[in-house]
């Protein structure tokens, strides 16, 4: 498990889908704050597939590492645990996954049905993205448009992200740093403009950071 300050959650809400011997599979995912809004976005998908044969889901949150799962009448392990474990391996919290199946008439064996809902949640992953809650550093900078370029390049080579950007007399960057990367920052920008910029500090805030490249694993 991630540390308590610093964990992979997904990105956005997703959906993806795939057909395994005329079985179609439908795979929803969602960034997930609570068990009753996990439970919510399941009903959902209850009422918006209510003629298929299976709604299996799973959902984990990090608060008190809470794990839940259910095969909804698939074979007991070939649905919901795959699809966990899914999530598990990555290290995920914060995530809600339902992959909804309509059954085609060919029977898919327990083996089967455990790779193609592993599949599910896995492409519903890689569709979503990934990106990590911990502790940021925010910041407002203003500097003159001659600096702007130059200025983005140190925000990314410190791996910040550039929440806001006012364009006026000068521009006004809004900026959000790892842990550290105020200070690193700020003695660049030093000589870069021979002390004239400064950072201002917003203080910090526990929020989620920009996307991160995923690589497929089931």
């Amino acid at each position: 498990m991630s540390g308590a300050l610093n964990y992979l959650i997904p990105y956005e809400a997703a959906q993806s889908e795939f057909v395994e011997k005329k079985s179609r599979f439908i795979s929803h995912i969602w960034r997930v704050e609570s068990e009753e809004e996990a439970r919510a976005r399941i009903e959902e998908m209850r009422k918006t597939y209510h003629d298929a044969r299976h709604n299996c889901w799973c959902y984990l949150l990090h608060e008190g590492a809470l794990l839940r799962y259910s095969d909804d009448g698939e074979p007991q392990g070939t649905a919901g645990q795959p699809m966990l474990n899914v999530f598990q391996r990555r290290e995920v919290w914060n995530v809600c996954c339902v992959v909804t199946r309509y059954f085609g008439g060919v029977l898919l064996g327990t083996g089967g049905l455990t790779r193609a809902y592993s599949r599910g949640a896995s492409d519903a992953l890689e569709a979503a993205g990934l990106c990590r809650m911990c502790l940021w550093e925010r910041a407002e900078l203003m500097l003159p448009y001659a600096l702007f370029e130059q200025v983005k390049l140190l925000v990314a080579g410190a791996d910040g992200v550039v929440e806001h950007t006012e364009y006026g007399a000068q521009i006004v960057m809004r900026l959000a740093l790892p842990q550290g990367g105020r200070d690193a920052l700020q003695a660049q920008l030093t000589e870069l403009s021979a002390g004239a910029l400064q950072l201002q500090s917003l203080g910090d805030q526990f929020q989620p950071g920009p996307r991160e490249e995923t690589a497929q694993q089931r």
